[in-house]
């Protein structure tokens, strides 16, 4: 598979870090240091993750993963890095419901130590389908697996969502609600609006991300139907697996008060984005793993709700993955690993898949 080149995820000195991670985790846990401080592979272009053991003679936990907000000044991929607002989310879910949300340590609001806000969390063992290569692709152990395997993995997978969305009372969740005085719906997608404009700053904008927003208006649901809480960023590559059970949930930064299909809408297409992305190179991929159908029926089996109006929210995943990704292609093209091309649509990779949403013409 030949690509464009990988984007840089960071461009902090990682032994500094570990300097001034020692001197803040003396604050908290006096006679302790940070030690076999490393970046994982799958480090994120967001929030930044950094595992650790701490050595001390009675460390309350040895092996710790600290997220680090984004360094404001390396053209960052969302304009906010709310830390406390993910500390506190994960908080909650521990406390409502009995997903394996890693235990959370401390919360430094404070900028000084480490350049920007951060938190720490205990480190779960276990293993993540990768991204990159895409566990779509052959030789890794998700693909290896047996059908059965597979078919356990994307059971439990569901089973976190419907157990998410049906245990946390949304009372208790309002501080992920955006601003605004129409229904949780219609502030999401205008907050995806908000967020388009912000990439499109001063740059090319993208008829097609365009052209998918208004799409969405003809395809708007007649029934919004309940509001939970939404893990924001649910598929199984921000999952850490114990064989093919999930051991911890991962990444909270996109999590928001909304209709319980804007999960699964997003559950079903970032499946696709690397299904569509493998055929594409002429393998065959995962074509029955995590299918449209199955996704919802497994759910509805669950729950008890039939997910409904699935067209807009997997066009909606497909749009919000698009800006993500053309914000992700300018920060290539401000570190001068990509040029920006006449065409700005072709910079987001799934360019053809979200064009045939938006004619209704993808999943026929």
């Amino acid at each position: 598979m030949t690509t464009a080149p990988r984007p840089r995820t960071t461009t902090r000195d990682l032994q500094e870090l570990t300097g001034r991670l020692t001197g803040w985790l003396a604050t908290r846990l006096p006679g302790a240091r940070a030690v076999n401080v490393t970046v994982p592979e799958s480090n994120g272009m967001s929030s930044e993750t950094l595992l650790f053991d701490i050595e001390h003679p009675e460390p309350p936990l040895r092996a710790c993963a600290l997220r680090l907000a984004a360094d404001p000044a390396a053209y960052t991929v969302f304009p906010v890095y709310d830390m406390p607002r993910q500390y506190r989310t994960m908080r909650l879910v521990a406390e409502h419901t009995d997903l394996p949300v890693p235990r959370v340590l401390w919360l430094e609001e404070d900028p000084g130590p480490l350049g920007a806000p951060f938190f720490v969390m205990e480190r779960i063992a276990g293993r993540v389908p990768p991204d990159v290569m895409p566990y779509t692709y052959e030789g890794n152990w998700l693909h290896a697996a047996s059908d059965e395997e597979r078919e356990l993995l994307e059971s439990a997978s569901i089973g976190l969502l419907a157990r998410l969305h049906d245990q946390v009372p949304v009372k208790e969740a309002d501080f992920l609600s955006f601003t605004g005085d129409h229904s949780p719906l219609c502030r999401h997608v205008e907050a995806q609006r908000a967020y388009y404009e912000w990439v499109v700053d001063g740059l090319s904008r993208s008829p097609l991300i365009e052209s998918a927003f208004a799409r969405l208006d003809d395809l708007w649901p007649r029934d919004e139907g309940e509001t939970v809480l939404n893990w924001g960023d649910a598929r199984i590559g921000n999952v850490i697996y114990n064989g093919f059970q999930p051991a911890a949930v991962l990444d909270w930064e996109m999590a928001a008060l909304a209709p319980r299909e804007v999960d699964l809408g997003w559950t079903v297409y970032l499946h696709r984005f690397f299904q569509d992305l493998t055929v594409s190179f002429g393998q065959t991929g995962l074509p029955d793993f995590l299918r449209r159908d199955r996704v919802e029926r497994r759910y509805a089996e669950l729950t008890g709700h039939t997910p409904r109006d699935m067209d807009f929210y997997t066009l909606y995943a497909a749009l919000r993955h698009a800006i993500v990704m053309l914000r992700v292609a300018y920060r290539q093209a401000h570190f001068g690993e990509v040029t920006v091309p006449r065409d700005p649509d072709t910079l987001i990779l799934h360019h053809g898949s979200l064009r045939a949403m938006v004619q209704g013409s993808y999943w026929s």
